[in-house]
């Protein structure tokens, strides 16, 4: 659920008014307000926005390093110093100082791929001295370098130009000739040979990978000593960018001797904001946000709900007058995902690496914080991959040490007669529901921000289609007779098209809501019809994981065959692992964008959730004195 705020108006005497600042950043409730003209002042701090990113890309890259050395058998974990209290100008020194040294480790890296290069293009000649070829050349002989495609060497070369070949293991031939004379003419292409001799090139490379691992092992010093350090400076810069957004956001009157503030603070922590305010004698007005306010979003809910507040997050944060979408969101995205993983091997193998995320075992940067949902999603794929019989590829119900009770319980199989799968049925009819969910949080919540009579529309489309199903359910179960059927079905539609083509908005002429009324059935029977067939994707792809994990199977059962040795045990455990670490990652991939598609597109779409609003971000202080 969406946070109730408070709007607060402050009018502050120039003087008093950093001091001010300081004081709503001590206690760090108060979001302050956007103004439209203050995104043009944006070119004011775009500066310390640049530095801030370049703060945090050095942090970034600190954190590489640190966490490559880490991860290095036998290595004893680096300790981070902890942070001191520098001020801004150190911090850009330190700042400064590490990129120096990445650039100075570039360039040693540069030489160290110069000498392999160097290295890489005279390793067709051998072993050869730089001193005895300049020896030969002071003795008179003139010794030339070629290269040429071996189909056209010419063996005559050997008797006229005393020819040697070098190497010819592919299909270059290298050769040297030597002679009294320089050659005038041959059809070869000459070879620019090094300064260096071989035992040379190679003393250079390994002196510049020594240099390079020295200034690596140097840099990745400095990050462990200064790591705490940018981390500091960029919360610093931070600030700063916080208290610049504020002056800008700021309204000036009385030839700006008077400082007017207007900001948003969470209606149940305002006993801390007002005493400040009390106690510094600050004039301020307190009122509820209008309609047309850009109010900042904070979320509250519960500890499961909150595991998806960053997919609300990812689409956008919904406006002040809007509704939260994670708590439905939360549950059928928990239930897409495990309908598209659909395998509870799969499922156990995710609860113990969301197990191990969560408990610091596995320590990769992408999955921080990430534990627990990865767990929740591991148990719903358990379930309902077990439910549906699937573990690893394997029918469970071809398995005869299954007990038979608990295959009665899997659904599997067609359903009824129509020769299609129950699996099939069951995602179509989750798509259903879904929509009419959406349709229905979608007219209550519209009448709540519009009223009843500005949504009539609304609620003739929802009572069009949920009662429509609702009645041929009905009818199908024969709780309803023909006769009652035929009376619902007119009832039905008659109501909703009040709605739909005659009062979809009280305001406009008749004529106007019929032609407006005509083109939403358009929208809509073309729409449903695709949004209903989208959610197949909960079947086919959770199908297409099993066949391939299936298929894997086979495939080692092929190499394992009949009479098993110890190379096909081998090859048997490698493809297994091999092939279903493979078909987890893939699965798992399409279990999370297409829930994700499912939301975003069809249950957003048809509850008309806009998801514009800003997050909630107090004026705070980052660093500590």
């Amino acid at each position: 659920m969406i946070t109730k705020m408070t709007k607060y108006d402050f009018l502050v005497f120039h003087a008093q008014y950093n001091d001010f600042l300081e004081k709503l950043r001590a206690v760090g409730v108060l979001h302050v307000a956007t103004l439209e003209e203050g995104d043009a002042n944006l070119e004011l701090i775009r500066e310390k926005i640049a530095l801030q990113a370049r703060i945090d890309k050095q942090i970034d890259t600190a954190s590489a390093l640190i966490n490559a050395y880490n991860s290095t058998k036998d290595a004893t974990p680096l300790t981070l110093a902890p942070a001191a209290s520098l001020s801004i100008e150190d911090g850009l020194t330190l700042l400064e100082q590490f990129e120096n040294k990445q650039a100075e480790a570039e360039a040693l890296r540069q030489e160290v791929v110069a000498a392999e290069r160097e290295q890489q293009r005279m390793a067709p000649w051998g072993n050869y001295s730089a001193p005895q070829l300049a020896h030969l050349a002071e003795a008179g002989f003139k010794i030339g370098f070629y290269t040429c495609a071996s189909r056209i060497y010419n063996p005559e070369w050997e008797d006229t130009y005393n020819a040697f070949i070098i190497n010819d293991s592919t299909n270059t031939t290298y050769f040297v000739t030597v002679t009294k004379e320089p050659i005038a003419d041959i059809e070869a292409e000459r070879f620019e040979m090094s300064q260096l001799g071989s035992k040379e090139l190679q003393l250079a490379f390994d002196e510049a990978q020594a240099r390079y691992a020295d200034k690596q092992a140097a840099i990745r010093l400095f990050a462990v000593a200064n790591l705490e350090n940018l981390r500091r400076l960029t919360l610093q810069v931070g600030e700063v960018i916080d208290l610049d957004r504020v002056h800008i956001n700021t309204r000036r009157a009385a030839d700006d001797t008077v400082m007017i503030l207007e900001g948003y603070c969470p209606t149940d922590m305002i006993e801390g904001l007002e005493a400040m305010l009390k106690e510094e004698g600050v004039y301020y007005e307190t009122s509820e946000p209008a309609n047309e306010d850009n109010v900042p979003i904070k979320l509250r809910n519960n500890a499961f709900t909150r595991l998806f507040e960053p997919l609300t997050g990812m689409y956008g944060m919904p406006n002040y007058n809007e509704y939260d979408p994670t708590p439905i969101l939360g549950p059928f995205f928990l239930l897409f995902f495990a309908l598209c993983m659909g395998d509870g091997g799969y499922g156990v193998i995710l609860l113990l690496f969301g197990w191990a995320v969560k408990s610091g075992k596995v320590k990769i940067e992408m999955f921080d914080g990430l534990g627990s949902i990865i767990m929740v999603l591991g148990a719903a794929t358990t379930a309902i991959g077990l439910l549906f019989g699937t573990a690893f590829g394997v029918s469970l119900t071809s398995l005869d040490w299954v007990p038979q009770a608990c295959k009665n319980l899997m659904i599997t199989g067609k359903f009824g007669d129509t020769g299609f799968d129950i699996q099939m049925v069951m995602a179509l009819i989750i798509g259903v529901f879904h929509i009419c969910l959406a349709m229905t949080v979608k007219a209550i919540c519209f009448t709540q921000r519009d009223g009843f009579m500005n949504n009539l529309s609304n609620w003739g489309w929802l009572l069009l289609i949920v009662g429509g199903i609702a009645t041929a359910i009905l009818s199908m179960m024969q709780v309803l007779s023909p006769e009652a059927t035929q009376y619902a079905i007119i009832g039905v539609g008659a109501i909703s098209a009040l709605g739909i083509y005659i009062f979809n908005n009280p305001k406009r002429n008749p004529l106007i809501n019929i032609g407006a009324g005509l083109w939403d059935t358009y929208n809509m029977a073309t729409g449903l019809l695709g949004d209903v067939l989208s959610y197949i994707r909960l079947y086919a792809i959770g199908l297409a994981g099993g066949r391939l994990g299936g298929a894997f199977n086979d495939i080692a059962n092929m190499i394992l065959g009949e009479d098993p040795g110890i190379g096909s045990w081998i090859g048997f455990i490698v493809i297994i692992i091999f092939a279903h670490v493979l078909n987890l990652a893939l699965s798992a991939l399409g279990a999370f964008v297409h829930p994700l598609r499912l939301t975003f597109v069809e249950y957003f779409k048809n509850v008309g959730y806009e998801g514009r609003g800003e997050k909630y971000a107090p004026l705070s202080r980052k660093v500590e004195s």
